[in-house]
């Protein structure tokens, strides 16, 4: 894709799915649909009110409660898999979105942003449904003089509230509807408010390239999150599996904790990259560049480069002048890596992290503001910190954008604390030119997912999700497919 942002984009689907049909909402509010490069308004979207998000769980309950979805696993793979098809035909159209609403570079819509999840986001768990046990014996046991047979059984956990954030919004959406209509759940999928057309795709080709019982699947758009938060108080709602901030984090397992619900939650992180003395630093330094893509909006990427203090300036020069080749652009143009963050709030909450940095002792090497070429679009240069200390802001929180901290350590188990000592505990990196010593150093930090050498752990079939702050349960893989799974065990004689 070549084109202009804004021009060569066709208009979103504007619709919500509920029960079945697709609907603007009972007001008939829309609000607008923000190109974050441009500042321009590229369509609407239906603004749900509480009676829309009411109908919604209405509707997902009544599926569960008297459909035969959650029982009959033949018929979902069937409907997950026409889902599946119709998605590889829309891909040039959900590419197309992204980087109009999300700000997407297009180059990264090849992998994670779309490509990636397109390939078995929905295909993994369709098929995972003839691999998974769905039930099993327990051994006989012997009490009150009789022998009972036991028998251990996954059901579905009802009706699911999948909230998603605005940085990969389809490739969270897929990832989540995936694994929760496959175990048999009723789902309700909720975009955040600056990217909602993924889902309202996905809901008009529920609605229209699939078998999926009016129900089901629903979409609700709101632009008020106290509407949406009727998801999180409403006793027919079962579940909430939500990626998103670790502040919105703790937010829904407070509302949530009324109704005892079961609650997924990926959430932020403050990644380390670790590179160790023996590694090759002209190769693997320039590596961290990956914290300016997507402008930094990816909860795995590294915003902690960690080396040791024997070679620290040497490090923090490459960083430097990695970031200092690194031009923010147009999204739609191929050859940009750094794209706008997705709205002014968020540039200015970068913006002002970048300034408490400063405040706080750390040295600007590079970047630190606004891109002077660009007065258009919520752009931010891509910064490096040095001279930072662990305990500084702009080490322990997520500042969601394009900016390195590179922080010294003495030895391998120093560079093994200072990655631990964070709240947050989602992803990171190893980088050495021994593996046996790269993998020890991995195998002690504490984070859900790393990559040693380069190493990828994504795939559909990989459990994501992260230790302390960074979030509760899994996605993806056996355990996220047990995430929407209740165990019922059964004594018969």
């Amino acid at each position: 894709m070549t084109a202009s942002t804004t021009s060569e984009i066709a208009r979103g689907e504007a619709r919500m799915l509920i029960d079945g049909v697709l609907t603007d909402a009972a007001s008939g509010a829309r609000y607008d649909n923000v190109n974050p490069a441009t500042e321009e308004v590229i369509g609407d979207t239906a603004d749900a009110g509480g009676p829309d998000v009411d109908r919604a769980i209405a509707a997902a309950r009544a599926a569960f409660d008297t459909g035969t979805w959650a029982v009959d696993r033949e018929f979902r793979k069937h409907c997950l898999r026409q889902l599946h098809e119709a998605l590889q035909e829309e891909r040039e159209a959900l590419r197309a979105e992204l980087v109009a609403e999300a700000g997407s570079p297009v180059s990264i819509t090849h992998l994670a942003q779309l490509d990636w999840p397109l390939a078995d986001a929905i295909a993994y768990p369709a098929d995972y449904i003839d691999e998974f046990e769905w039930e099993r014996m327990l051994p006989e046991t012997e009490l009150f003089g009789a022998i009972s047979h036991r028998r251990v059984t996954k059901e579905p956990i009802g009706v699911v509230a999948a909230i998603v954030p605005w940085n990969f919004p389809v490739e969270v959406a897929l990832n989540k509807i995936g694994p929760a209509l496959a175990t048999g759940n009723t789902v309700i999928l909720k975009p955040a408010p600056d990217t909602p057309w993924g889902a309202t795709r996905i809901g008009r080709l529920v609605a229209e390239r699939t078998d999926i019982p009016p129900g089901v699947f629903n979409v609700v758009t709101t632009s008020d999150n106290g509407v949406a938060e009727r998801l999180l108080v409403d006793p027919r709602v079962d579940m909430v599996s939500f990626t998103g901030s670790t502040g919105v984090g703790k937010r829904i397992v407070e509302l949530s904790a009324a109704t005892l619900k079961r609650t997924f939650l990926e959430l932020g992180g403050k990644n380390a990259m670790v590179v160790l003395d023996d590694a090759d630093f002209g190769a693997v330094i320039p590596q961290s560049m990956i914290a300016c893509m997507h402008a930094g909006q990816g909860c795995a990427l590294p915003s902690r480069l960690l080396v040791p203090r024997s070679r620290y300036a040497e490090a923090v020069e490459i960083a430097t002048a990695t970031f200092g080749g690194i031009s923010c652009g147009d999204p739609a143009d191929p050859a940009t890596f750094c794209g706008p963050l997705v709205n002014a709030r968020q540039r200015d909450r970068v913006l002002n992290y970048i300034r408490k940095g400063e405040q706080e002792g750390a040295r600007i090497t590079i970047g630190g503001g606004r891109p002077e070429d660009l007065p258009t679009g919520y752009y931010v240069q891509p910064t490096v910190f040095a001279d930072v200390d662990n305990a500084m802001t702009i080490a322990r929180e997520e500042i969601f954008g394009p900016v390195l901290a590179v922080i010294a350590f003495e030895d391998d188990q120093d560079a093994i604390r200072i990655a631990n000592d964070s709240p947050y505990g989602l992803s990171g990196a190893v980088w050495g030119a021994d593996p046996e010593r790269a993998d020890t150093v991995a195998r002690c930090i504490r984070t859900g997912t790393l990559m040693v050498n380069g190493g990828m752990f994504y795939g559909a079939d990989s459990p994501y999700g992260g230790y302390k702050h960074s979030g509760l349960g899994r996605q993806n893989g056996r355990e996220g497919f047990e995430q929407y799974l209740q165990t019922k065990v059964v004594g018969f004689r």
